[in-house]
């Protein structure tokens, strides 16, 4: 195994200072309130699809703010109460087509799979961000906490888990969320943002955790950031302050679910150190699956643990 970041006892017991700034807990009390008080406005269109047992809508609701969230939504033809599944996706990519979703719908979860504003799937992006910024999302509106990018996700992700939970056939105590990447840090932001709603997380190679160490040794897209302090090297303080306040290591403590996550320590995307950082400050019931030779990726074998983990904590209920 290549020693791409530090030994596996050391990660164990890594825990990096706390960033948060002093208004951190009033600026999400802020944005969770607010995100909850909008109205959804939510859209199911019936969708044609050759399963049988299971019904498929294209679901869509108003983005924090602006735009509009658009994604799938899979449930169980029999009339019932099911638990729900939160899916959100990887970095500049769409959420998982029906056929990938097809699974949980036929072991009685509703799915909702979602994209995320303005990246590679169906959700717009209204937001006017004060100045330019590098191309892709890392980076835009970076100066400002209340302008950033990641502010208008985390709270539409939040909102997600909240249409989920107003479904007819979904029992809102059995939610859990999911994701790979930078799926797997939305999950970890939901988790800690709803912890009310959301029972069971399970982030697989976790994305947005730890910036300060990422923006110094990751690959991209923690570049983009590094890209944008080799043009404003005197701005690097001031985007760590916004970027403080997105850091999944800050809100990692406000998690009380349970939680299943992995780590691969050849991970060059999201480093072992990122994640770890997280882990160790959570305080909730937790689960940590080690991949000793794996780098940024989901396998077969976290697969069957995801399955295995939603099944016994909310599938069985």
């Amino acid at each position: 195994m290549p020693l791409i970041d530090m030994p596996l006892e050391k990660l164990k017991v890594y825990t990096p200072a706390l960033t948060r700034r002093k208004d951190f807990a009033t600026f999400w009390a802020g944005v969770t309130r607010a995100a909850l008080k909008q109205p959804l406005r939510a859209t199911l269109t019936p969708e044609k699809y050759p399963a049988k047992g299971v019904r498929v809508s294209a679901a869509s609701y108003d983005g924090f703010e602006c735009g509009r969230v658009a994604g799938w939504l899979l449930e169980p033809e029999r009339p019932g109460r099911y638990p729900a599944l939160v899916v959100y996706h990887g970095y500049s990519g769409c959420s998982p087509c029906v056929f990938n979703l097809l699974l949980w719908a036929l072991q009685g979860f509703v799915v909702l799979a979602v994209d995320c504003r303005g990246q590679n799937g169906r959700s717009t992006d209204a937001a006017a961000y004060p100045e330019g910024h590098r191309p892709g999302y890392m980076t835009a509106g970076i100066l400002d906490k209340n302008a950033y990018y990641y502010r208008y996700v985390y709270a539409d992700g939040v909102r997600a888990v909240e249409l989920a939970a107003s479904l007819e056939s979904v029992d809102p105590h059995r939610i859990g969320v999911t994701g790979v990447s930078q799926g797997g840090g939305l999950a970890l932001a939901a988790a800690a943002l709803a912890p009310d709603r959301v029972k069971f997380a399970a982030p697989c190679v976790p994305y947005l955790c730890h910036y300060r160490r990422a923006v110094d040794i990751a690959e991209y897209p923690y570049r983009e950031i590094a890209d944008y302090l080799r043009a404003w090297p005197q701005r690097y303080d001031r985007v760590m302050e916004t970027l403080s306040y997105f850091d999944n290591m800050n809100l990692a403590g406000r998690i009380r679910g349970r939680v299943l996550i992995s780590v691969g320590l050849c991970d060059l995307i999201c480093p072992p150190s990122t994640i770890f950082a997280v882990i160790n400050r959570m305080k909730c019931k937790r689960e940590v699956v080690v991949y000793p030779c794996s780098g940024h990726e989901e396998n077969d074998d976290w697969r069957e643990r995801l399955f295995g983990f939603m099944m016994a904590g909310l599938g069985s209920a």
